[in-house]
């Protein structure tokens, strides 16, 4: 990828246009998106809210991508963990934004530089058109360079 203009074409990749996923206003320096989703019938549950699965799919990928164009082809960035908390019935045009500070970025720098691996955690909360939060994602991503070895297992290989 090489500017955020290709993460505006997400939202036809099939399974983000399928669950009417849509992302709007990315920065150019690829460090703030939003993401919206609309209630439709195809993507609604058996009691007529939104779909967890949407709800969750709509803040996937977004801080990987955000960090592995931010941080640069000398590091590794990987999906780790996530969990969803679901707050109140999601109903509506729902959103959620995606920003990632220049001071984030430094200091992600420098725990991937001093250590074999760095494993930042951020929450993404998902709001309904009033502003309610009706979900958190927090995210657990893996960083580190490409040219760190990690030591612990040149120590087992070497007792």
């Amino acid at each position: 990828m090489k500017s955020a203009w290709v993460i505006k074409f997400m939202s036809y990749w099939p399974p983000f246009l399928g669950a009417g996923i849509s992302v709007k206003n990315v920065a150019n320096d690829f460090t703030s998106l939003d993401v919206e989703l609309a209630l439709r019938p195809w993507n609604s549950n058996y009691v007529g809210t939104h779909f967890g699965g949407s709800l969750y799919a709509m803040t996937d990928p977004f801080m990987m991508l955000m960090l592995l164009e931010n941080l640069g082809k000398d590091y590794i960035v990987w999906d780790k963990a996530a969990t969803i908390q679901f707050k109140k019935p999601a109903r509506g045009r729902v959103r959620a934004h995606f920003e990632i500070t220049e001071e984030e970025l430094v200091n992600i720098r420098k725990q991937a530089d001093e250590q074999y691996k760095f494993e930042p955690k951020f929450v993404i909360q998902v709001t309904d058109a009033t502003g309610e939060i009706v979900a958190e994602v927090e995210k657990t991503l893996y960083v580190r360079r490409k040219d760190r070895k990690n030591d612990s297992r040149l120590l087992k290989d070497a007792g």
